[in-house]
């Protein structure tokens, strides 16, 4: 029976029948065993409750999967003594729908980095699907300080918290306006094994801002205890509260919430934002109790003062071009027409002395670093590594969409024209793009009717489109041929047309 209980770890839940009969069959199969008496029914039923005692065999398959992922010891924790020497990063599925461009509701996922000294949550991010760039989004925001936004109390400002905001503006001058919440730069960030989490890019990214990252064991969420238990605060203490709501599971939900009201995805993020500054920062969090005074819980701001005056406060200040860094890589080559991604080219008069030439980088056979943003396709950078910086690239046909769109937008226009030209696959973004704006309504005389997926590219694309999860340096307005005005060429005027006049006659 121990050994039928043991099977149903990574099984569907099952009932108790089940187990006493498998019980009966493995019992059958062994030559030493098949003619072993069973006792009577209500005695196999007696056995199971003591054999199954906190294993969840007939309960929830979640709950018993966590059970046998926890390690066979005592629970063990690495003490932090610093913020920023030892942090968390996860990514879960928000329980409460949002409501999407063309009527589309969906739940997102939330994306957020606690660190484990001060329980501060540096930074959230909502994403309809969390790609690297939010990741590496994450250690952006984390190191600068949240501005204060429009709507926000005046009792939200950095000055009127418990932060040491006097001592730290002398240091940082990023400080005047911002939000009672900590900055702090990790050292260590603890992940699970989550493609996000593992790509190249996010790894890339914490190795230009000097963060260790340190994946945890597979299938062992015990090593990242602390982002596992924050990730179920919020739900409860943030998520339960906000308009459509579904509940972690399916018996949970309630019935109609996408016909009722729904918070827009910027709209959610401004709240989850202002909830993490008012609630979360300074309510008091038992994890936070001093040793010689263990009757009292600090909040994650009071904390944070605390340790500022051993740890001390190094700003971070990130320019245009560090942001660019952070944006996900790929090597490719410069051809006499330009670069080549994904059907879509992009060029500019700068990289004429990079034509069909090599990148000086022998590891990567002569191509050159490319950085792009998948939330905005509109351009590209090239580093420069001869002079030392970044080169920004337009696309090509810029001029025939105007609204930015990313790569979930292109890849859902290349299927509907499958062979087309660039030029085509650009139009039908563009006509995606005007059908998700002019609505649903706009929709019924139309002959055709767009499927679902179709609406959620188009949803998703706009969603992200007014939230970039990495600001960008200023560019330079491109023309409509993806060149950069510098100066106004002459002006030559053209003379009347005398239809009496000699066409033969010289002038």
């Amino acid at each position: 029976m121990r050994q039928a209980i043991a099977e149903t770890a990574d099984a569907s839940s099952r009932t108790i029948g089940f187990i006493i009969w498998r019980t009966k069959q493995i019992l059958v199969d062994d030559e030493e065993t098949a003619a072993v008496n069973l006792p009577s029914r209500a005695t196999l039923y007696r056995l199971f409750e003591k054999l199954a005692a906190g294993t969840h065999a007939t309960g929830s398959a979640r709950t018993r999967r966590s059970i046998r992922a926890r390690p066979p010891g005592p629970f063990g924790e690495v003490a932090a003594s610093a913020p920023g020497e030892l942090m968390q990063i996860d990514s879960t599925p928000l329980d409460v729908l949002v409501q999407l461009d063309d009527g589309i509701a969906e739940k997102v996922e939330l994306t957020a980095m606690v660190d484990i000294a001060t329980r501060s949550i540096t930074a959230a991010v909502l994403r309809p699907t969390t790609k690297a760039a939010d990741a590496s989004a994450l250690l952006a925001r984390s190191v600068t300080p949240e501005t204060m936004r429009p709507g926000w109390s005046e009792a939200l400002r950095m000055s009127r918290s418990v932060l040491p905001h006097r001592r730290l503006l002398s240091i940082d001058d990023r400080l005047e306006h911002a939000a009672a919440r900590p900055v702090i730069v990790p050292e260590t960030i603890v992940c699970d094994h989550g493609k996000v989490f593992i790509s190249h890019n996010f790894r890339a990214s914490c190795r230009y801002l000097g963060v260790n990252l340190q994946p945890a064991h597979k299938a062992t969420p015990t090593d990242k205890g602390t982002i596992e238990r924050t990730l179920g605060s919020v739900a409860t203490l943030f998520a339960q509260f906000v308009a459509g709501y579904t509940g972690s599971t399916t018996e949970r939900r309630g019935r109609n919430l996408e016909c009722g009201p729904l918070w827009s995805l910027s709209e959610l993020q401004n709240l989850l934002d202002e909830w993490i500054i008012t609630c979360w920062q300074t309510r008091a969090h038992d994890g936070l109790r001093n040793p010689e005074t263990p009757t009292r819980a600090f909040s994650p701001n009071e904390k944070y003062a605390t340790l500022l005056e051993s740890c001390g406060y190094v700003p971070v200040p990130l320019s245009g071009d560090d942001y660019v860094e952070l944006l996900p890589e790929r090597w490719q080559a410069i051809n006499a027409y330009g670069i080549r991604i994904k059907h879509r080219i992009y060029d500019s008069p700068e990289l004429n002395p990079f034509r069909r030439q090599h990148s000086g980088v022998a590891a990567k056979k002569g191509l050159w670093e490319i950085h792009h943003d998948p939330y905005d396709v509109s351009r590209i950078w090239v580093r420069d590594r001869r002079g030392n910086r970044w080169i920004t690239v337009f696309w090509k046909h810029l001029h025939r969409v105007g609204v930015p769109f990313g790569e979930l937008a292109w890849d859902r226009a290349c299927e509907q024209v499958p062979g087309g030209t660039e030029e085509q696959i650009a139009d039908a973004v563009s006509a995606l793009l005007r059908r998700a704006h002019d609505g649903p309504a706009a929709q019924e005389d139309r002959p055709t009717k767009r499927s679902r997926r179709e609406r959620r590219a188009a949803a998703r694309t706009r969603a992200t489109a007014t939230d970039r999860p990495v600001p960008n340096p200023p560019p330079t307005e491109p023309t409509h041929d993806g060149e950069t005005d510098t100066t106004l060429a002459k002006v030559i005027p053209l003379g009347l047309f005398d239809p009496l006049a000699n066409p033969w006659r010289r002038p």
